[in-house]
């Protein structure tokens, strides 16, 4: 069945923080000149914000630029910063560092603490009101390109396909999604962003991506253990100390508490769980009192960017433009990509309105959006926190130095860029080299296994689909993966997808893929050691159905 085709002026694909201030912006643009663009989102997500997951702290600059009245307009920013803690864990105490000797970038008087999702949805109701159309449901699943090789949009998945791959009773073909200018906003590891690198060789002249996976649950405490608007951080325990991570716990209103703990993927050891890491921490003397008597009403993960501007790409070709976390604009000190992705949005937003408007045909590339990201305070945020994830490569105390003297001393105005060095999946020693990690099993109250937590998640696929993580070669999970590894997939991914099933009598070991339960955080696409496994988008609307993360 031929595709039915939708001709817009600007399609956008995710309704996260860039795309949706970039939807904004282009409208915003559109009054103030009076002028007509006609301007579409695409959401995978069951709804805006179904699938957005952060800690989060808001740095409200980008915020502030888009909408100077968003107090007025009632956006969900209701509890600033009141109090700051940082600590380095031991397994049985900590030390408190004070807050007064933390570098700037870890600094947050006149931030926000917030749910994510619901900021997202707010900023859709905005975007609507504008005239933007957005379609939640429908995952982008194919990039067009015209004759020249320039993109010409994007085409949604069918529905109703098979285990089998076969057309089922309720098949709908996808449609395609015609614009001048196609925006890429996924989040960190897009599907197409990473067809798009590739194709336009987008990474020729940046250092590989690293990446970390941030692990998330949101609790109600008691209110007596309730401080709202603490921010609190620790690094250290559980950790090894050659491995970089640590957690974070907001007070939010309402007796909530986000706490979660983030684990870089460049980790050596195949034996580690960043799940268990987490459960484990939870279980730390200075952090189980305050859970205690409290409950756990969300759960989630999702990875994020760590390689900062040594790992940014080319963000324009022909036709289009990555923005935010599709791209990498994380500034790592801070633990915060939300201001940055939207005002990439709204930059990006800026130069396809100029060159709609200039009479683009849709084959050019956006140099207005290069140029203008190279002269904001994106790029200078970027620039002057460079140095401080490459510095962990000297382990916790050599890192912890290093950031010191980069960001107090040179206020990261250094004279020297540290590389990376490393893709993340290069990193892993074999299983005969490293130790086993005994992890102490979950006690149901402050601690938890995978699969009730990934309940917590609401996520949910039409099961009778083709997986949406594939093979390249289906015999590496059990001739590389185990053989060498010992199976890491079956560690690293927090949903519980993979996992290694046996005959009775322990023989012929296969590779049982759940993918009923991801929650699309794209650990796997990452840190699989040979890049065999590759996550495509499921049906429109599966996966997490996050209410306030």
């Amino acid at each position: 069945m031929e595709r039915e085709a939708m001709e817009y002026d600007v399609v956008i694909v995710g309704a996260g923080p860039s795309g949706l201030s970039a939807g904004i912006r282009l409208k915003q643009l559109a009054q103030e000149m009076d002028r007509e663009i006609s301007v579409c989102i695409l959401e995978k997500g069951s709804e805006v914000g179904a699938h957005i997951l952060s800690g989060a702290v808001l740095d409200p600059r980008a915020l502030n630029e888009l909408f100077p009245n968003w107090k007025e307009l009632g956006a969900p920013l209701n509890t600033p910063v009141s109090a700051e803690k940082f600590m380095f864990l031991t397994e049985k105490g900590g030390l408190s560092w004070p807050a007064a000797l933390l570098p700037p970038p870890l600094k947050n008087h006149g931030n926000y603490i917030i749910s994510l999702g619901n900021l997202c949805r707010w900023l859709g109701e905005q975007a609507e009101a504008l005239g933007v159309e957005i379609y939640p449901g429908f995952a982008a699943a194919e990039v067009l390109y015209r004759e020249d090789g320039s993109v010409k949009g994007v085409a949604t998945g069918d529905l109703g396909i098979t285990k089998d791959g076969e057309k089922g009773p309720n098949h709908q073909v996808g449609m395609e999604l015609h614009a001048t200018f196609t925006l890429f906003g996924e989040g960190c590891r897009g599907s197409l962003g990473k067809q798009l690198m590739e194709r336009f060789d987008l990474r020729a002249d940046c250092e590989a991506q690293t990446y970390g996976i941030g692990l998330k649950e949101l609790w109600e405490i008691d209110p007596e253990k309730h401080q709202e608007g603490l921010v609190m951080h620790t690094a250290g325990w559980p950790m090894e100390s050659d491995t970089y991570g640590g957690s974070f716990l907001y007070h939010l209103d309402n007796n909530q508490v986000s706490i979660g703990y983030v684990v870089a993927l460049d980790y050596t050891n195949p034996y580690l769980s960043p799940f268990e890491e987490f459960q484990r921490f939870k279980a730390h003397p200075r952090i189980r009192p305050m859970l205690e008597g409290g409950r756990r009403i969300a759960y989630g993960a999702r990875a994020l960017n760590e390689g900062g501007i040594q790992s940014l790409p080319k963000m324009i070709f022909p036709g289009g433009a990555l923005m935010g976390c599709e791209a990498g604009t994380m500034i790592v000190p801070k633990i915060k990509g939300t201001h940055t992705a939207m005002k990439s949005g709204m930059l990006a937003a800026e130069a396809v309105f100029a060159a709609v408007g200039d009479g683009a045909t849709g084959s050019e590339e956006l140099t207005g959006f290069a140029e203008a990201f190279a002269n904001s305070w994106v790029h200078d945020e970027l620039w002057t926190s460079r140095n401080m994830r490459p510095s962990f490569k000297w382990g916790l105390w050599g890192g912890t130095i290093m950031t010191g003297i980069d960001q107090m001393l040179f206020r990261g105005r250094a004279p020297w860029t540290l590389s990376h060095g490393h893709k993340d999946n290069e990193t892993l020693k074999l299983a005969s080299d490293a130790k086993p990690i005994d992890y102490p099993k979950p006690d149901g109250e402050i601690t938890f296994d995978r699969l009730t937590n990934v309940s917590f998640s609401a996520t949910n696929h039409e099961e009778d689909q083709p997986a949406h993580l594939t093979l390249k070669d289906a015999s590496v999970p059990i001739d590389v993966n185990l053989a060498l590894y010992d199976a890491p997939e079956q560690r690293y991914c927090p949903a519980g997808v993979y996992e290694i099933i046996r005959d009775d009598d322990d023989s012929n070991p296969q590779l049982q893929i759940n993918a009923q339960n991801c929650v699309h955080c794209k650990t796997c696409d990452i840190k699989d050691p040979t890049q065999n496994i590759v996550w495509v988008t499921p049906e429109g609307g599966g996966g997490p159905n996050y209410p306030n993360m």
